[in-house]
């Protein structure tokens, strides 16, 4: 009987510390058809085109007291031909899983949470978010595009904060080590500041990332970023808007102090039409300059226009299409200029610097 009633004391222990801890598996499968038309034609199935396709896992343990321990782990992944050359700098098609979107293990509490590993920054993470299309898609601004601006979402090596809410208003800060063998090479430095209350939403960045000098890196040398943003949903319709503003210094294109710059405005709206779909809308600015010594370098401008429509099926499974058409101002005769996000580089620029995308497809979350 003793025997009996000390398994049951083991077994009831047991349980209660399991009920205190657990580990969600989740992800995002999302594929369509791209057609793209500039200088040629480009069509084809792509991945992550509505929101990134990823595979994770998210753990928390309750500590007592308040005070938990959580992990992230969060894999790209390439549903068009299943490998994982996505969400990271570098990514070569072939590429296996690799935890590039959020390797992070932390604690969390009364006093806000503190993770180590890579993540999102806070910087980012405030703003981005007033880009109707997410920042995902053909549709999505350029405004943190890595290939046009040279911008990283995302830090490494690094420790983060995050205040708790206080009556809306949250702060966030992250320190990424360089572990260069000189110290001050690729070290980050970001924060990012949030304000929701009701229908009213505010949001403030500040980026600085040193260069490689080490390695000659170039186009990411001494980058500061400033960007902040805004919307109010009105019930019938949400209101966003943002200013983003980069600053490549030393850029490795000419002499000590020559710099590159990089403005964004955009505007967009969504809107929910019946019980199950939603519009999506956006304009966006774009305005490169550089000061280069020796060099005459005219200020590249183009405009671009996005407009979308998703249709939720149920709670985890979405149709989607989007159409986006950009055209730069002043192309240079080398067929240089921007194009849209996730564009293919063969499909190239029209003669006049324009270029079209059309995206159809379908998105699950697990």
């Amino acid at each position: 009987m003793k025997k009996s009633l000390l398994a049951l004391a083991v077994l009831a222990a047991s349980g209660a510390a399991m009920a205190q801890s657990s580990v969600t598996l989740y992800g995002v499968a999302d594929a369509g058809v791209t057609y793209v038309n500039g200088d040629k034609n480009w069509s084809g199935v792509t991945s992550g085109n509505n929101l990134t396709s990823r595979i994770g896992f998210r753990g928390v343990e309750d500590l007592g007291g308040g005070l938990k321990a959580n992990f992230r782990l969060e894999a790209g992944l390439n549903l068009d031909n299943g490998d994982g050359a996505s969400g990271y700098a570098g990514a070569k098609a072939g590429d296996g899983l690799a935890f590039k979107r959020q390797s992070t293990v932390g604690l969390e509490g009364g006093f806000g949470e503190v993770r180590l590993g890579r993540m999102l920054t806070s910087s980012y993470l405030a703003v981005s978010r007033y880009d109707a299309f997410g920042d995902t898609g053909i549709g999505a601004s350029l405004a943190w595009n890595g290939t046009e601006t040279g911008y990283a979402p995302r830090t490494e090596n690094a420790i983060s904060y995050t205040s708790p809410n206080f009556s809306g208003f949250k702060i966030g800060a992250e320190y990424g080590f360089g572990e260069q063998q000189k110290a001050s090479d690729k070290r980050y430095i970001g924060l990012g500041a949030t304000y929701d209350n009701g229908p009213l939403s505010l949001g403030l960045g500040f980026d600085r990332l040193n260069g490689d000098t080490l390695n000659n890196t170039v186009g990411t040398e001494n980058l500061t970023t400033w960007h902040l943003g805004a919307a109010y949903n009105f019930g019938v319709a949400k209101l966003m808007g943002f200013y983003k503003q980069s600053k490549d210094k030393d850029a490795g294109v000419g002499a000590a102090g020559d710099s590159v710059k990089f403005k964004t405005f955009g505007l967009g709206v969504t809107a929910p039409v019946g019980a199950a779909g939603e519009v999506r809308a956006s304009y966006n600015h774009y305005r490169a300059s550089a000061d280069i010594t020796g060099l005459n370098t005219p200020t590249l401008k183009a405009d671009q226009l996005s407009l979308g429509y998703v249709h939720n099926l149920s709670k985890r499974t979405a149709l989607y299409g989007t159409y986006a058409y950009l055209k730069n101002k002043n192309k240079d005769g080398d067929n240089l200029g921007l194009q849209l996000n996730g564009a293919m580089p063969g499909a190239g620029l029209s003669d006049s610097g324009a270029q079209h995308g059309l995206q159809v497809g379908i998105r699950h979350a697990f």
